[in-house]
C-alpha cells in the first residue's frame, strides 16, 4: 500500500509542519521493534516521551501510525508502514546529495570561521592611567609586575610584551639599555609621567627630598624590588650620598602607588614615592622629583595594530590627565 500524502515540504526539512528526520527516525524505531519500549530504548529516549511522539505524530497527520495488539506489541498501522517506506525512499534518493551539500557548505563555513586573534599578554609596571586604557581594551591581557619583572616575563616567554620604566632622566642604566639593542624586540615610549613624594596633607614637615626623610626619621613606604620607582628611590640616595639603610622604613614594600598613598593617608607612614593623581585622590600633598618615561617593549612577532592602538590610547589619555604627558612633549 502506497498512501497519498499532500506533502508540502519545506527547505529546513519540515512537512505540514513536522519535523521528517524526527518523523522518520520516530517510524524506523518502530518498525524495527516488536514494542513501544524496545523503539523508546533505540531511540534513546522514555517509554513516556515514545508514546507522547507517537501521539502527537498521529494529531498532526489526523491518521494513527501505530497500534498495539494484544501478543504483538506495537506495530506500525498500514499508514504508518506506507509513511515509513516513502520517508526512506526520498532519504535513499536524497541522501548523496544531501551529504555531497552538507560537505560543501562545511568547506564553506570553514572559510568564513574568522576567530578574535588571542589576547596579547602585557606584564606591566603599576600605572593607574595604563590600568585605565587595558580596562577598556579587551584585547589585551594584564598581569602587574614591577619593571624587572615584567621584563623577566618577557624574556621567559610568559607574555608577549612588557611595560616598564626606571626614571630616565640621562642615559639608560643597564639592564634596560639592552632592551633597546635587541633586534627580537620594539621598543616605544608609551607616555611621559612624573613622579615624586607623596606626603600628608599640607606637607607639615616641609619634605623636599630623601635627605629631609633620613635627617627627620620619618616613616618611609617603599615599592617592591625590582619596580622602577623603587630603583628610582634608590638612585636618589644614591645621588644624596645616603644608604637606604638610612631611610626608616625603607624595607617596608607595597606593590602600587595606591598601597603606599593609603598608607601615607591613614598616618601609617609619612613619606613614600608616586604620582600626582594618586596623591590627589588620596588627599595627600605632592613634592615633584622629576620625569620619566613610560615604555612598551614587545616581540617583534607582534601584531603591530594592537601595538599601535595601545600607543594611541596612551598618548591620548596622558594629555588629558593630571601628572602625565604625550611622549610628543618629552
Amino acid at each position: 500500500m502506497r498512501a497519498s500524502m499532500p506533502l508540502a515540504l519545506q527547505a529546513d526539512g519540515d512537512w505540514n509542519g513536522l519535523a521528517l528526520r524526527a518523523t522518520f527516525a520516530l517510524l524506523d524505531a518502530l518498525a524495527r521493534s516488536n514494542s513501544l519500549l524496545a523503539a523508546a530504548r533505540r531511540l534513546g529516549i522514555s517509554y513516556r516521551s515514545t508514546w507522547s511522539r507517537v501521539t502527537a505524530l498521529e494529531t498532526a497527520l489526523g491518521q494513527p501510525v501505530a497500534v498495539k495488539t494484544k501478543g504483538h506489541g506495537t506495530v506500525l498501522t498500514p499508514y504508518g508502514r506506507a509513511l515509513h517506506a516513502t520517508l526512506a525512499e526520498m532519504y535513499d534518493r536524497l541522501g548523496p546529495v544531501l551529504a555531497a551539500e552538507a560537505a560543501r557548505t562545511a568547506e564553506a563555513l570553514r572559510g568564513l570561521d574568522v576567530r578574535s586573534p588571542a589576547p596579547l599578554r602585557l606584564a606591566a609596571s603599576h600605572d593607574p592611567l595604563l590600568l585605565r586604557i587595558i580596562d577598556a581594551n579587551p584585547s589585551i591581557e594584564l598581569a602587574v609586575a614591577g619593571s624587572l619583572d615584567a621584563l623577566a616575563h618577557l624574556r621567559a616567554g610568559t607574555t608577549e610584551a612588557a611595560g616598564f620604566h626606571y626614571g630616565s632622566e640621562g642615559p639608560v642604566p643597564p639592564p634596560f639599555d639592552a632592551l633597546f639593542r635587541d633586534p627580537d624586540l620594539t621598543v616605544r615610549p608609551l607616555f611621559r609621567r612624573q613622579q615624586g613624594l607623596m606626603l600628608p596633607q599640607g606637607n607639615p614637615h616641609g619634605v623636599t627630598g630623601v635627605r629631609d626623610i633620613a635627617r627627620l626619621g620619618l616613616r618611609f613606604v617603599n615599592r617592591q624590588r625590582g619596580a622602577g620607582t623603587r630603583i628610582w628611590f634608590e638612585r636618589l640616595c644614591a645621588e644624596a650620598g645616603l644608604e637606604t639603610g638610612a631611610i626608616r622604613g625603607a624595607q617596608t614594600e607595597e606593590f602600587t602607588h595606591q598601597a603606599v598613598a593609603a598608607l601615607i593617608a591613614t598616618g601609617t607612614a609619612d613619606a613614600g614615592m608616586g604620582t600626582p593623581v594618586v596623591a590627589e585622590r588620596f588627599g595627600l600633598a605632592f613634592h615633584p622629583l622629576g620625569w620619566e618615561t613610560y615604555y612598551l617593549a614587545a616581540r617583534t612577532t607582534v601584531d603591530e595594530t594592537v601595538l599601535a592602538g595601545l600607543t594611541e590610547a596612551a598618548d591620548d589619555a596622558a594629555g588629558a590627565t593630571l601628572g602625565y604627558q604625550s611622549t610628543a612633549c618629552g
